[in-house]
């Protein structure tokens, strides 16, 4: 199913955001090659702006506060029911706050976390606003993936704080796991040495990888790797006019179907 209308479960990739110097600019980046819509927000919220696709949220854009330090980023959020009792499971794992359970006026309850290896995530309580209300379907996230060079480790994390399974799928080649939450398809976990510091990626369904990634260029963005055939459609690592880095993929079948 691409559209989702209830609440994600504790566990879920349930939303993303990105910071950037600036949102307008960002929000005409994504209108452009996603067909994205919204209304920036005003100062005193940081200008956050729900961005939407077919009139259904899609992901977050705000603005980055002056003298904010580290890359312009996406953030991938997890679904909690409980954000506060998520939190104490991240402190007894290892891992670390660095935001600590916040009220986002009627809309939700947020966080956000490193885990043990330094992957930075967010977790968010749903209030009014549920999280993604579309997916899997052009324009619109279908997958997220942690890559860390330490892959047992944040594995154990996981389990610790979201009751994550996994199933191995790695090769000689290739340290790679799929996770799961209550039995169901996920995300990924990659176990990558010699690569960029632990983080969240976040992919975005396309219909045309090509044609996609021509459109960055043309707007401003950088196409770092690809397009390439993999056993899931074709796919390209992309950045934006501002810097952050995600990745596109004309998927041969999806797979990661909330429902």
């Amino acid at each position: 199913m691409s559209e989702w209308t209830s609440r994600y479960p504790t566990g879920v990739p349930c939303w993303v955001d990105l910071g950037v110097p600036d949102v307008e600019a960002g929000l005409a980046f994504y209108r452009g090659l996603f067909g994205w819509e919204g209304e920036i927000g005003q100062a005193d919220v940081g200008h956050y702006t729900t961005c939407t696709l077919g009139g259904r949220p899609v992901a977050g854009l705000m603005g980055r506060m002056p003298g904010q330090e580290g890359p312009v980023a996406w953030t991938t959020y997890l679904a909690a029911d409980d954000a506060d009792a998520v939190i104490d499971r991240v402190r007894a794992a290892g891992g670390t706050v660095l935001v600590p359970p916040t009220d986002v006026l009627t809309f939700g309850r947020m966080a956000v976390a490193a885990d043990s290896t330094g992957g930075v995530f967010g977790v968010w309580q749903a209030g009014d606003h549920k999280g993604a209300g579309v997916v899997n379907e052009p324009g619109a996230v279908v997958w997220n993936e942690l890559y860390t060079p330490e892959s047992a480790r944040a594995k154990e994390f996981y389990t610790a704080v979201f009751d994550f399974t996994y199933e191995d799928m790695s090769d000689a080649d290739f340290d790679y796991a799929t996770f799961h939450v209550g039995g169901e398809l996920r995300g990924g976990v990659a176990g990558v040495r010699n690569g960029p510091p632990p983080h969240w990626a976040t992919y975005f369904a396309v219909r045309d990888a090509d044609e996609t990634v021509d459109r960055v260029d043309t707007l401003g963005g950088k196409v770092l790797r690809g397009p390439e055939e993999s056993p899931y459609g074709r796919v390209a690592a992309v950045q934006d006019a501002q810097g952050a880095v995600f990745n596109v993929i004309a998927v041969a079948s999806n797979p990661n179907d909330p429902q």
